[in-house]
């Protein structure tokens, strides 16, 4: 889906609606769409079904926290949305949809490429692999089957450390657009309102001003004593200001349950060089196939 986003963005031509939909590629792009729509419709009706089902009344959602009864607690974001659909008539259904589409789907592919480039940069410098693995036993001793609590990612600095690195050298989403709201000058020249800019992250990430050696893997980038003190909008992999991701904490999340639930057992070794693997920036940065296809690593369980 995100390869036929990509190619329509390319040419001008497939931006009519018109045009587009007689195409292939653009059949092909409502196809997918459909069936994407459909999932999440369907998650949405299920969870709805859910609460009518615990209390069937207007009050339900007062009294729900994540499917339970009891004291109004945080809610899950899809309980949330549902909440206002039952408040007010006025957000439907499509609206919800809309917003869980961006949650499922948008991130989902932003984070297995992440997930890929933080095990192949792992790889690549065993003694910052054996810090992690040294981290997670100090979390989870030799319990490497257990459950990840809330209080063990808190736990894992250092693992965190190596993620925004990993995110800093290859963001998910190596560039963004922003329409200005008032003249600019960059570089000496007026750029005027309404102008679209394109901010490149993958290299804003890349400058020396902000990161020694910016070109090299270096997780002590986001220790604390380093962090302080740096301009908040040299990094920025989840964009920033009001139109910044929404997901960025649950990510972040999501992210560390899954490296820390791989490396307790596993050992990764990367099979190719870094000069090697191109990294290809289209909606999300991957690397190219290239004569092996992606990232080539190869993986041995922990003694």
């Amino acid at each position: 889906m995100s390869d036929l986003v990509q190619e329509r963005q390319k040419y001008p031509w497939l931006w009519i609606d018109a045009i587009y939909r007689l195409l292939p590629s653009g059949r092909k792009h409502n196809r997918y769409l459909q069936i994407l729509h459909e999932m999440t419709k369907s998650v949405i009706y299920e969870r709805l079904g859910e609460r009518e089902q615990i209390i069937p009344t207007k009050q339900s959602s007062k009294l729900i926290n994540n499917g339970s009864l009891g004291k109004r607690k945080k809610m899950a974001f899809l309980d949330l949305l549902l909440e206002l659909h039952e408040e007010d008539g006025n957000f439907t259904i499509d609206d919800i949809r809309e917003e869980v589409d961006t949650f499922m789907f948008e991130g989902h592919d932003t984070t297995a490429a992440a997930i890929s480039w933080a095990l192949f940069m792992l790889g690549h410098h065993p003694e910052v692999q054996k810090k992690v693995h040294k981290e997670l036993d100090q979390v989870f001793g030799n319990d490497r089957d257990r459950y990840i609590t809330n209080e063990d990612i808190q736990k894992l600095q250092y693992l965190g450390c190596v993620i925004k690195e990993t995110l800093r050298l290859y963001p998910s989403v190596p560039m963004i657009s922003r329409q200005l709201e008032e003249d600019a000058i960059l570089s000496g020249q007026t750029v005027p309102k309404g102008t679209l800019i394109i901010i490149g992250i993958y290299f804003l990430h890349r400058s020396a001003d902000y990161f020694p050696e910016p070109d090299v893997f270096n997780p002590d980038n986001f220790l604390p004593e380093n962090v302080e003190g740096r301009h908040p909008f040299a990094y920025i992999p989840f964009s920033a200001g009001p139109r910044n991701c929404i997901g960025q904490k649950f990510a972040m999340m999501e992210e560390k349950v899954i490296l820390a639930t791989l490396l307790r057992k596993l050992k990764f070794r990367s099979l190719q060089s870094i000069e090697d693997v191109m990294p290809i920036g289209n909606l999300i940065l991957r690397p190219s196939d290239g004569v092996s296809g992606g990232l080539m690593m190869e993986v041995t369980f922990r003694k």
